[in-house]
Protein backbone atom coordinates (compact mmCIF):
# COMPACT_ATOMS: atom_id res chain seq x y z
CA UNK A 1 0.00 0.00 0.00
CA UNK A 2 1.58 3.50 -0.97
CA UNK A 3 1.54 5.97 1.83
CA UNK A 4 -0.63 8.66 1.57
CA UNK A 5 0.42 12.10 2.13
CA UNK A 6 -1.53 15.56 3.77
CA UNK A 7 -4.58 15.93 2.13
CA UNK A 8 -4.81 12.64 1.32
CA UNK A 9 -2.21 12.92 -2.17
CA UNK A 10 -0.61 9.45 -2.88
CA UNK A 11 1.25 9.82 -5.77
CA UNK A 12 2.24 10.64 -8.87
CA UNK A 13 -0.74 9.60 -11.26
CA UNK A 14 -0.30 11.11 -15.21
CA UNK A 15 2.73 13.35 -16.31
CA UNK A 16 1.67 15.62 -19.23
CA UNK A 17 4.03 16.63 -21.90
CA UNK A 18 3.55 18.85 -24.65
CA UNK A 19 4.09 17.37 -28.47
CA UNK A 20 4.29 19.71 -31.44
CA UNK A 21 3.92 16.18 -33.48
CA UNK A 22 1.96 13.33 -32.08
CA UNK A 23 2.92 10.60 -34.46
CA UNK A 24 6.82 11.78 -33.72
CA UNK A 25 6.00 11.75 -30.75
CA UNK A 26 4.24 8.45 -30.50
CA UNK A 27 6.89 7.19 -32.14
CA UNK A 28 9.97 7.87 -29.76
CA UNK A 29 8.45 6.63 -26.72
CA UNK A 30 6.69 3.68 -28.23
CA UNK A 31 9.35 2.41 -30.37
CA UNK A 32 12.48 4.26 -29.57
CA UNK A 33 12.42 4.27 -26.01
CA UNK A 34 10.00 0.57 -26.00
CA UNK A 35 6.97 2.28 -23.27
CA UNK A 36 3.76 0.05 -22.79
CA UNK A 37 0.94 2.26 -24.64
CA UNK A 38 -1.66 3.13 -21.69
CA UNK A 39 -5.69 2.45 -22.42
CA UNK A 40 -8.42 4.16 -20.70
CA UNK A 41 -11.91 3.21 -21.87
CA UNK A 42 -10.14 1.45 -24.50
CA UNK A 43 -8.33 4.43 -26.05
CA UNK A 44 -4.17 4.80 -26.21
CA UNK A 45 -3.86 7.69 -23.67
CA UNK A 46 -0.28 8.03 -23.67
CA UNK A 47 2.54 5.35 -22.06
CA UNK A 48 2.82 3.75 -18.99
CA UNK A 49 5.88 4.32 -17.07
CA UNK A 50 5.47 1.95 -14.20
CA UNK A 51 1.83 2.25 -13.28
CA UNK A 52 2.53 6.16 -14.05
CA UNK A 53 0.83 7.27 -17.46
CA UNK A 54 2.66 9.58 -19.57
CA UNK A 55 -0.04 11.74 -21.53
CA UNK A 56 1.36 13.34 -24.82
CA UNK A 57 -0.77 17.10 -25.74
CA UNK A 58 -0.48 18.43 -28.34
CA UNK A 59 -3.99 20.64 -28.19
CA UNK A 60 -2.23 22.01 -24.88
CA UNK A 61 -1.25 25.18 -23.49
CA UNK A 62 2.47 24.67 -23.25
CA UNK A 63 4.81 24.34 -25.76
CA UNK A 64 7.43 21.23 -25.59
CA UNK A 65 10.69 22.73 -24.06
CA UNK A 66 14.24 21.71 -22.92
CA UNK A 67 13.36 24.00 -19.40
CA UNK A 68 10.42 22.35 -17.87
CA UNK A 69 8.35 23.37 -14.95
CA UNK A 70 8.11 21.11 -12.99
CA UNK A 71 10.97 18.61 -13.92
CA UNK A 72 10.43 15.40 -14.16
CA UNK A 73 12.99 12.41 -12.98
CA UNK A 74 12.54 8.91 -13.78
CA UNK A 75 14.19 6.45 -12.20
CA UNK A 76 15.94 3.69 -13.77
CA UNK A 77 18.31 0.51 -12.73
CA UNK A 78 21.31 2.18 -13.73
CA UNK A 79 21.81 5.46 -15.03
CA UNK A 80 24.77 4.96 -17.46
CA UNK A 81 23.38 2.08 -18.80
CA UNK A 82 20.54 4.02 -19.63
CA UNK A 83 22.55 7.18 -21.24
CA UNK A 84 24.17 4.49 -23.23
CA UNK A 85 20.88 2.87 -24.31
CA UNK A 86 19.98 6.47 -24.96
CA UNK A 87 22.85 7.58 -27.17
CA UNK A 88 22.55 3.87 -29.33
CA UNK A 89 18.92 4.90 -29.93
CA UNK A 90 20.42 8.03 -31.48
CA UNK A 91 18.49 10.38 -28.61
CA UNK A 92 20.09 14.01 -27.43
CA UNK A 93 21.77 13.35 -24.40
CA UNK A 94 21.96 17.63 -23.18
CA UNK A 95 23.48 16.49 -19.57
CA UNK A 96 25.10 13.40 -19.39
CA UNK A 97 25.52 11.33 -16.18
CA UNK A 98 27.12 12.53 -13.29
CA UNK A 99 27.21 11.46 -9.77
CA UNK A 100 25.52 13.95 -6.96
CA UNK A 101 26.66 13.70 -3.83
CA UNK A 102 28.42 10.49 -4.33
CA UNK A 103 24.85 8.79 -3.88
CA UNK A 104 23.09 9.45 -7.69
CA UNK A 105 23.99 9.00 -11.35
CA UNK A 106 21.97 11.59 -13.02
CA UNK A 107 21.51 12.80 -16.66
CA UNK A 108 18.96 14.14 -18.94
CA UNK A 109 17.47 13.31 -22.42
CA UNK A 110 15.62 15.03 -25.28
CA UNK A 111 12.39 13.48 -26.53
CA UNK A 112 11.40 13.52 -29.81
CA UNK A 113 9.41 17.55 -29.39
CA UNK A 114 11.99 19.19 -27.56
CA UNK A 115 11.10 17.76 -23.77
CA UNK A 116 14.11 17.52 -21.24
CA UNK A 117 13.73 14.57 -19.54
CA UNK A 118 15.94 13.36 -16.22
CA UNK A 119 16.60 9.56 -15.47
CA UNK A 120 18.52 8.72 -12.23
CA UNK A 121 19.70 5.83 -10.40
CA UNK A 122 21.74 4.73 -7.18
CA UNK A 123 25.11 5.26 -7.98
Amino acid sequence: MTPTAPLGLKRVKVIALAASDVARARHFYGSVLGLEPAFEAGLQVGYLLGDIVLMLKDDWYGKPTAEPNPRITLECVDARATEAGLRAREVTIPDPVECYDGSFLVGSFLDSEGNKLWFCSEA
